[in-house]
C-alpha cells in the first residue's frame, strides 16, 4: 500500500503507463466517453468526489506538459475555469468549442469519470516527463 498520493490502483496504472503527449482526461459525470477510450470511473453520488478534488490528485502526481478545456467554461463555469487557471498557472494551455472537446477524446487514452455535476467541468492533460 502506498503511503501517500492517490490509493486508487486504476489512477495510479494509468499514470504510470501514460507517455509523453498521450493524454488523460477528468471529466464530469456527463461527459460522453467513446466506447474505445478507457474510463475510469470513481463517481459515488452526484458531486462525489468533485473535479476539483480529482485535478488536485492528479495534478500532484502526472506530470502535465499542457491542458485543454473548453470554451464555454468561462462562460458557464466562471468559478471551476477560474480554479483551473490558478491551479494550472504557468502550463500552457488551449480552449477548443465543447463539440470539438468532446470529438477529441476518440485520442485519450484514459478518461476518470467524477461525480462532478456542474457544467463545462472537463480537462484533457497531457502528459510530460520529468527530466
Amino acid at each position: 500500500m502506498r503511503k501517500k498520493g492517490i490509493l486508487n490502483v486504476a489512477i495510479c496504472e494509468a499514470i504510470a503507463s501514460l507517455g509523453h503527449t498521450e493524454y488523460l482526461v477528468i471529466a464530469d459525470a456527463g461527459l460522453p466517453v467513446p466506447k474505445d477510450v478507457q474510463v475510469i470511473d470513481i463517481s459515488l453520488v452526484t458531486g462525489i468526489p468533485g473535479f476539483k478534488e480529482v485535478l488536485d490528485a492528479v495534478a500532484g502526481e502526472f506530470v502535465i506538459d499542457s491542458y485543454i478545456y473548453a470554451d464555454e467554461m468561462e462562460s458557464a463555469n466562471p468559478e471551476l475555469s477560474d480554479y483551473l487557471q490558478e491551479k494550472m498557472n504557468g502550463i500552457q494551455n488551449r480552449s477548443v468549442p465543447h463539440e470539438k472537446f468532446k470529438k477529441m477524446l476518440k485520442d485519450v487514452r484514459y478518461v476518470i469519470r467524477t461525480g462532478e455535476c456542474t457544467s463545462y467541468a472537463n480537462v484533457m492533460l497531457e502528459g510530460g516527463v520529468s527530466f
